[in-house]
């Protein structure tokens, strides 16, 4: 019996995959709370920068880099984490991505001055980069494509959405109720936990591969994706034509120009296989993460910041008034699953894409006398339903009719599209918001997002149209 037809029947029997002990519902529960984990840690923490830098005395530039060294290790090394996974197998990567991340979070915690604090993040990030892509890949192949296969990927889905919610309001709370070190520190029993359960759950080494690692496409894809993310990072601060964003972004690009010229002529085991890419799912379907990156930042982060800047709401009572959209993610996200076998890909993006539209055009009307229910509640239900409708399918999209052995690549090239987006569209949207007035500001921010929506939709007609189109898997 093959792994993938274990958990399959796990589904339904609680059998273990070959190789472990564990049912097919623990694998799955296993993948979604280190999806959970690994998002929350992009959000927990700014609630928590205050106190943070009361404690530590942190620069105003140095406080950043409390958020940016996370999210540049995590944007920047998730190809190589992906790759890891398929080279030295997913239980492996992913214990070894939650040990290194529960160890971080424990020094996090206890640190006395900022360089420690930064440090820690940034190993925080390289372990969420391991962790990351081997969820993705654990899914991929441990369930059957069709039913069982979505289903998987809307709990998958759903726990990184909650997770990201949740991040100001359990932030929040543990800064408030105890102490900013446990934003930390609450990693450390929850990581040894899943450390324990995946080296008794996920089957060994069985798709690991002895195969060299490309070392040279690794150091130019990793560094490419790390300076063109540092550039954009600081676009807004900077401005566009500033030498700390031209140099860093210019390099980037030509790494990344390189990085693609290692893999088509000279690396012997390619990182980044090219070949996926002729895959029609796999380059259409991370390009709509990239647009999708653009739209859930406009939703998540820029109306955490309407609710306090522009109607006054505290960091716990912003968390909380987006927690009905967080609910309404996760319903559809499942309902998506289950929908996904029997429409297709394409019917459920463009019912994704209205949803944006109708959400972010209504939520643009928005201004400091508006009411929460009929001025943020009402649009951001139907943002959230765009979100449930078109994250987890794609991610199905972009990762079906490639092969087991590289499944931890695709995840992480389709994670590192979404994060990616997520940073562009950060910069793009901050950009439009600071040059217009406060409320006008975030009006420019949800119609740009509107737009981001609109390009998604159009983008989903490369996908192929048949709903059976996705699933044969690459030769080669």
């Amino acid at each position: 019996m093959t792994a993938k037809n274990a958990v399959t029947r796990g589904g339904a029997t609680g059998t273990p995959p070959a190789g472990a002990t564990g049912p097919a519902w623990l694998v799955l529960a296993l993948a979604c709370a280190c999806q959970f984990m690994v998002i929350l840690d992009s959000s927990i923490v700014n609630v928590a920068l205050p106190s943070v830098d009361r404690d530590l005395g942190f620069s105003p530039a140095g406080l950043a880099w409390v958020v940016n060294g996370y999210l540049l290790a995590f944007a920047g090394l998730m190809l190589l984490g992906g790759r890891a996974a398929d080279l030295f197998g997913h239980r492996r990567t992913l214990s070894s991505g939650l040990l290194l991340f529960s160890a971080s979070s424990l020094v996090g915690g206890l640190a006395t001055v900022p360089a420690a604090l930064v440090a820690a993040r940034v190993a925080q990030g390289m372990g969420a980069a391991l962790l990351a892509p081997a969820t993705l890949a654990v899914i991929n192949t441990g369930f059957a494509a069709g039913r069982e296969r979505a289903r998987a990927f809307g709990a998958w889905s759903a726990a990184g959405g909650v997770g990201g919610t949740a991040g100001a309001v359990a932030g929040g709370a543990l800064t408030t109720g105890l102490s900013w070190r446990w934003v930390f520190l609450i990693n450390v029993p929850i990581g040894a936990v899943l450390v324990a359960v995946a080296l008794t759950t996920l089957p060994g080494s069985r798709t690991g591969r002895r195969e060299p690692l490309d070392l040279a496409g690794a150091a130019t894809g990793t560094a490419g994706l790390a300076a063109l993310i540092y550039g954009v990072m600081h676009g807004t601060d900077h401005g566009w034509t500033s030498p700390a964003v031209i140099a860093p972004a210019a390099a980037g690009l030509l790494l990344l120009a390189a990085f693609v010229l290692v893999e088509a002529r000279f690396a012997a085991r390619p990182m980044m296989p090219l070949r996926l890419l002729r895959v029609r799912g796999v380059a259409a379907g991370n390009g709509m993460l990239l647009l999708f990156g653009g739209i859930a930042i406009a939703m998540w982060y820029f109306t955490s910041l309407f609710l306090q800047d522009v109607l006054g709401y505290g960091a716990l009572q912003a968390g909380l008034g987006q927690t009905p959209a967080a609910v309404t993610f996760v319903v559809t996200a499942r309902r998506a699953a289950g929908l996904l076998p029997r429409t297709g890909v394409r019917p459920l993006i463009l019912s994704g894409c209205a949803s944006f539209l109708a959400g972010f055009g209504w939520l643009s009307q928005a201004d400091a006398g508006s009411a929460y229910v009929t001025g943020i509640l009402g649009p951001t239900l139907l943002i959230a339903v765009g979100i449930g409708l078109t994250f987890p399918t794609l991610m199905a999209a972009t990762t079906a009719g490639v092969p087991e052995a590289d499944a931890g690549t695709i995840g992480g090239l389709a994670q590192t599209a979404s994060q990616v987006g997520g940073s562009v569209g950060l910069a793009v949207l901050t950009t439009a918001a600071g040059t217009a007035t406060r409320a006008a500001g975030y009006e420019r921010v949800f119609l740009i997002a509107a737009g981001f929506a609109l390009a998604l939709a159009l983008t989903s007609l490369l996908l192929p149209r048949r709903r059976d189109a996705l699933v044969p898997e690459v030769s080669g």
